[in-house]
This record gives structure tokens, C-alpha cells and sequence, in this order.
């Protein structure tokens, strides 16, 4: 039986404060704010944790009651509803942040762009930021503008799947409704805490790891519609929201990326918020506190700031603005309030508005959506308009990554498995084995070398070394799929002939060293890395065991390959940035330096390199034998145009598409070192 007084909507103004707290701790968190060397909101990304909990409760609320009152449910209502809330202030956001996007995304920038857009709009945004590699709360993800979005892609899975599921077990199975609610959250928190240790990505993206936090919110629905929302225990009462609010804020405060999430940890906020929408009432003190017309406020107006923020973020970091300045910081804090009062006002709620018919709402809503489409199909389909620079070095700065043109080459194939193409009149079979440094070279191998029959084996993220696995630091399973089974399958892959030339490339100092390269001057691009080279059978304690592991293992991989009388090109590191130098020379472009190659050479310290690369010069100097060929492109830009640094352009030309891969001329003029090995090998076959 349920009373009348629970039946009715009753406006609880301390879930608005919830709101609050929970946007201002994932707005904290992605503004990267360090204090003292610390960043006091390490933990803020369980604000969404946070939303997730109050969806759950406030949608199951508007569900059940409707079925209690008339024993049906409008799905008409319902996703109009969702549709009002969710829509227009979304495409909004993403209509103004299009013309940033044209001005300061390069190519291949502004392509992910335009693909996280079209994602988004379906409602499957996480998928891609899973599938395409986007680890959340990396360096490389605050450049991503609707990165955010991922979270509205599960709320809205969860708006689709959710009434139709309740609606089922109501209709048939209502007296286990409340035990189907339960089994889903422990099923799901089960999924949650065995797939954060063991798929992260997924753990993180995908529904079915996030249901539960959802789902609290759904029991807690049930609960107060069927059962009562408080306690009848007045101690309880003024207890519980306080321990509720400090488990979040403990949360926020010391949960870092070293923790998994979603998992058991994650209970701790979660539990939290269900105690204060649990306990909250009118005379307890953190009720009083959320309740404040501060907290309110910034509630109300939650869901602008978030779809704001990031974006604003993102844009700012991409012209350089974000550099710690508390100026600058309080000039972003200031446009990003703004443009969240004005999509609340006069987007938000003007589409909210019941006197908008929502046939208008409908139509506009439809009109916006088939632009949005139109424009970011475009910007797919034209690769990014990298004709729109108007730089003197406008093709390198295209980003025509070889990575794109190889694929378009043979299908798209060359990165899930090992590729053999033959062309021309064949001399050699070649073989170009490593992880994207080495398909750096793939292009300009593959139109050059067109008497030759060429091999690739190229792995993102994976180096060419027998019995290691690549596996992240946490979970310690192996990332990537960079497995010793990989690696075996590559040796048999090249092994399948004799007499070949073998050619191996990769970043080298990036898993002996452990960590991203810091230029020590103005650079630290890529962040924290998360993983490293492990042992396949034993599980190595410190990295000194780890490194003697990859030497051993290194050697071991070209003595096997040495066996069939291959013959080895060993490509030394190239050397790393630091900094994006295509967005930093775009940069300096946008600011009207014209003098930018002559008198703004951007160079990085040849003396941090050698320290950087002290290990890789170590393991590469130490295999010896008359079949070992080597190749030095520290030589083509270190200590050459300038004294004792390493160039990263010049005379027009850009060696980098990133911060620590060659672009196509710096291809090139590897592959240039490596085609005179080549002709050393051809003139002693004969």
C-alpha cells in the first residue's frame, strides 16, 4: 500500500545541492589545479559516480509512480522529457564549439573532433573513446573537447534499456521487482570490480560496469515510494548525511588514477550519496547546508557547466591559455559560468518550457541535428580541411600521417596482423618490425622501396620482443595486446624466409626508462605512464629487474632472427619533444609570427637526450655481428644546425607530427639512413 504523501512530487532542494558538489569536483578535476605541488582534487571524476546515482533515483522515481498511479507508462512523455532536458543545450554547446574546432584543431585533431560529435549524438560516445584508445584522465584526452560526453552515452543507454525493463518486471514480475533492482546492482559491481583489474577501458565506458551506480539509485526510489524514505531513528537522521558527505568528500579528496574504478572502492561515494538522499530532512545541518540558494544554484545549473567546461577546457589548453596563471584560470572559471547561465536560461529552459509546443521543440531539435551531421560528415570526409592554414609549411602541418595512407593502401589490415605486399621486380624481402615509430616509416618504405618485397609487422604500442608482455602497472595484465604469443607469432611471420633485411624501430627509452619523456624546459606532454614491459612468467618487482629483462630479451629476439641468416637494420631512438610541435608551430602561426623558422627555432636539449637514451644506446651498442646494420637519426637532428640541441623543424620543414614521431619528412629522412644500409646489404649479397 502506498500513502498519498508518498506519492506526491515532492522538490528535495539538497539533491540540487548534490548536483553542486558533484559538477564542481569533475569541473576541479579537469582543471588539473595543483596547490603546492598537489592536486587536492585528484579524486574529482567521481562527481559523475555522483550524477549517475541521482539519474537512477530521480528516473525510477518518475517511472514508478506512473506505473503505481495509472498501471501503465508513457514512453511519449518520458522521452520527450529527456528530450527537452538533454538535446538543446547539448547541441548547442557543440554548434558554438565547431568554428574553435576550425581555427585551432589540426587535421587529424578536428577529425577525432567531428567523430566524438557524431558518436555523442547517437548516444555511444563511450564506445568510441573505448575503442579508439582515449584513456580518461590522460594528457592526451584534455585535448578532446566532447571527451566528456561519455557519461550523457551511458545515461542515455541506461533511459533506454531501463523503462522497458521495469516496465516488463512490473507488469509481470512486480512482487521481485526489488530483488531483480538488487541482483542487477550486485551483478553489475561484480562486473565493475572484476573488469576494472582486468579490461580498465571497458570497466570505465562500458553500461554494464556503471549500471550499479544507477541502480543504487533505483533501489533508493523503490524504497521511499513503497517503504518510506527516513528512518523513524531521529539520531540516525543527523548522523548519516554528515557521514554521507564526508565519504564523498574523502573521495574527491584522496581517490587518484592509481585506484581502480569503477570497483569496491568506488562504494565509498556511492554509499554517500545514498545516505544523504536517504536521510536529508529539513532540520539536519548538511540538508540545511546543500539546501543554501549557493548550492541550489550552481545545481539548477549543473548540466550546462558540465557540457561547458570541457570544451572551454580543451580550447584552452589548445592555444596554451591554460598555463596555471590564476588570471587565466579565473578568466576560464568566468566564460565558463557565463556560457553555462546563458544555455541554462535561454536553451535549457526555453526548451523546458511547456508552452513550447513540442511539435516547435521537435523541429528545431531535428533542424540543429541534421546540421550538426551534415557539418561533422564533412569535416570526416575532407580529412580534416587541412587546406584551411594558410602556413608556409601548410603540408606538414596536415598531419598527412602515415598511418592513414598505408591503411588506405592495404584495407586497413597492416595494424591488426602481419602484412606481406609485393611490388615491382622483387631484389629483397624486407621486413619493418616495431610499434608506431616504426610505422612512422611505413609509408615512405612502401613508395620507395618498390623493387623490394615489403613486410610489415607493426603493433601500436608494442616493440618487437620475444617472452614480454606489455601490462598495466595496476592490474599487471597485458596491455595492447602486446603478448609473448604476439611476439612469437612475429617471429614465425618473419622466419618464414631466409636472407631477409629485418628492420627494428621503436621507442626504446619509453620502456627501459618507465615514464614519459619531461624536455625538463617547457614540455611534459603525454602525462603518467601506466604500464610497463613485464616478464611473461615472472612477475618482476623494481624496474632494474625489469629493464635487465627487456636487454636479455631484446638480444635474444635478434640472435633468433640471425639464426635464419636475416640481416638487421637497428634504428636508434629518435629523439623525443616533449611539446606537440605541430600545435605549438601552429600556435606561434596563429599569434602572426612570421619569423617563426628563423628566428623562433623551437630545439630541445641534446644532452638530455644522450641521458634519456643512455640505456637504449647501451642494449643496441652491445649486439654485435657482421649481419647488424645501424641507423642514427639523432644524427639527421641533434647537434647539427644548432650547437649541442636537437632540432624539430626547419627551413619550412617539420620532423615531428606530434611530440616524439617523425612526420612524413622526418620519415623520409630516416628511411634515407636506411636505405644506404640497404644498398651496404645489396652490394654484399653480390
Amino acid at each position: 500500500m502506498v500513502s498519498n504523501y508518498q506519492m506526491k512530487p515532492i522538490y528535495r532542494p539538497e539533491i540540487d545541492g548534490l548536483r553542486a558538489i558533484a559538477v564542481c569536483a569533475v569541473i576541479l578535476y579537469h582543471a588539473q589545479i595543483t596547490i603546492l605541488g598537489h592536486q587536492p582534487f585528484k579524486g574529482g571524476f567521481i562527481g559523475v559516480d555522483i550524477f549517475f546515482v541521482i539519474s537512477g533515483y530521480l528516473i525510477t522515481s518518475i517511472i514508478f509512480k506512473e506505473l503505481l498511479t495509472s498501471g501503465s507508462f508513457s514512453f511519449k512523455y518520458f522521452y520527450e522529457r529527456r528530450i527537452r532536458r538533454i538535446l538543446p543545450a547539448l547541441l548547442f554547446v557543440m554548434l558554438v564549439s565547431l568554428p574553435f574546432a576550425w581555427m585551432y584543431s589540426l587535421p587529424n585533431s578536428f577529425i577525432d573532433f567531428s567523430k566524438s560529435i557524431l558518436y555523442s549524438l547517437g548516444f555511444s560516445s563511450n564506445f568510441y573513446f573505448h575503442y579508439s584508445g582515449q584513456q580518461y584522465g590522460a594528457e592526451s584526452g584534455l585535448l578532446k573537447p566532447f571527451l566528456h560526453t561519455w557519461s550523457l552515452s551511458v545515461e542515455e543507454q541506461f533511459y533506454i534499456l531501463f523503462p522497458i525493463v521495469l516496465l516488463i518486471t512490473f507488469k509481470y514480475l512486480r512482487k521481485y521487482l526489488i530483488h531483480i533492482l538488487i541482483l542487477g546492482f550486485v551483478v553489475s559491481l561484480g562486473l565493475a570490480e572484476w573488469t576494472s583489474r582486468n579490461y580498465p577501458s571497458i570497466s570505465f565506458y562500458f553500461i554494464h560496469t556503471r549500471m550499479w551506480e544507477l541502480l543504487a539509485g533505483s533501489i533508493l526510489a523503490y524504497l521511499e515510494i513503497t517503504k518510506g524514505r527516513r528512518s523513524k531513528n531521529q539520531k540516525l537522521n543527523s548522523i548519516f548525511p554528515s557521514i554521507g558527505l564526508l565519504l564523498i568528500s574523502h573521495s574527491i579528496i584522496f581517490f587518484g588514477d592509481n585506484i581502480f574504478h569503477p570497483s569496491f572502492y568506488t562504494l565509498s561515494p556511492i554509499i554517500g550519496v545514498c545516505l544523504i538522499i536517504w536521510f536529508s530532512n529539513k532540520n539536519e545541518i548538511i540538508t540545511k547546508l546543500l539546501s543554501t540558494k549557493l548550492f541550489v544554484g550552481i545545481g539548477l545549473i549543473s548540466y550546462s557547466l558540465y557540457l561547458w567546461h570541457y570544451p572551454i577546457f580543451a580550447f584552452a589548453r589548445e592555444i596554451n591559455f591554460f598555463d596555471g596563471s590564476i588570471i587565466k584560470i579565473l578568466t576560464i572559471g568566468m566564460i565558463i559560468v557565463i556560457a553555462s547561465l546563458f544555455s541554462y536560461f535561454f536553451i535549457e529552459k526555453e526548451f523546458r518550457n511547456k508552452n513550447n509546443k513540442f511539435k516547435k521543440v521537435i523541429s528545431y531539435i531535428l533542424f540543429f541535428l541534421i546540421l550538426l551531421f551534415s557539418l561533422n560528415i564533412s569535416v570526416v570526409w575532407f580529412k580534416g580541411f587541412g587546406d584551411r592554414f594558410n602556413y608556409n609549411f601548410s603540408g606538414q602541418l596536415i598531419e598527412k600521417e602515415s598511418r592513414t595512407i598505408v591503411e588506405n593502401l592495404i584495407n586497413r589490415s597492416i595494424y591488426n596482423k602481419n602484412i606481406r605486399i609485393t611490388s615491382g621486380s622483387i631484389k629483397s624481402n624486407i621486413f619493418l618490425v616495431g610499434d608506431s615509430h616504426a610505422e612512422t616509416l611505413s609509408y615512405e618504405i612502401f613508395k620507395n622501396y618498390n623493387d623490394f618485397n615489403i613486410n610489415y609487422s607493426l603493433f601500436l604500442g608494442c616493440q618487437f620482443i620475444l617472452n614480454v608482455n606489455r601490462v598495466d602497472k595496476k592490474t599487471l595484465k597485458p596491455e595492447f595486446s602486446c603478448t609473448s604469443n604476439l611476439q612469437q607469432e612475429r617471429l614465425e611471420f618473419i622466419n618464414k624466409t631466409n636472407n631477409s633485411i629485418v628492420i627494428l624501430f621503436g621507442r626504446l627509452p619509453l620502456i627501459l626508462n618507465e615514464d614519459r619523456f619531461n624536455n625538463l624546459e617547457h614540455g611534459f606532454y603525454e602525462g603518467e605512464m601506466k604500464d610497463f614491459i613485464q616478464n611473461e612468467k615472472n612477475s618482476l618487482k623494481t624496474k632494474l629487474e625489469r629493464q635487465k629483462n627487456i636487454k636479455i630479451n631484446y638480444k635474444k629476439t635478434v640472435q633468433e632472427l640471425l639464426k635464419n641468416n636475416h640481416n638487421i637494420i637497428l634504428v636508434y631512438p629518435m629523439p623525443e619533444v616533449g611539446t606537440n610541435v605541430p600545435n605549438l608551430l601552429k600556435n606561434f602561426e596563429l599569434k602572426k609570427n612570421n619569423q617563426l623558422f628563423s628566428q623562433n627555432l623551437f630545439t630541445t636539449s641534446y644532452e638530455i637526450y644522450k641521458d634519456r637514451t643512455k640505456l637504449s644506446f647501451e642494449l643496441l651498442d652491445s649486439i654485435k655481428g657482421d649481419n647488424i646494420y645501424r641507423v642514427y637519426p639523432h644524427k639527421l637532428f641533434c647537434d647539427t644546425i644548432v650547437k649541442n640541441r636537437c632540432m624539430t623543424h626547419y627551413d619550412n620543414n617539420i620532423f615531428y607530427r606530434d611530440d616524439d614521431h617523425p612526420s612524413l619528412k622526418g620519415a623520409e629522412m630516416i628511411n634515407n639512413l636506411i636505405m644506404k644500409e640497404i644498398e651496404k646489404i645489396e652490394r654484399k649479397s653480390k
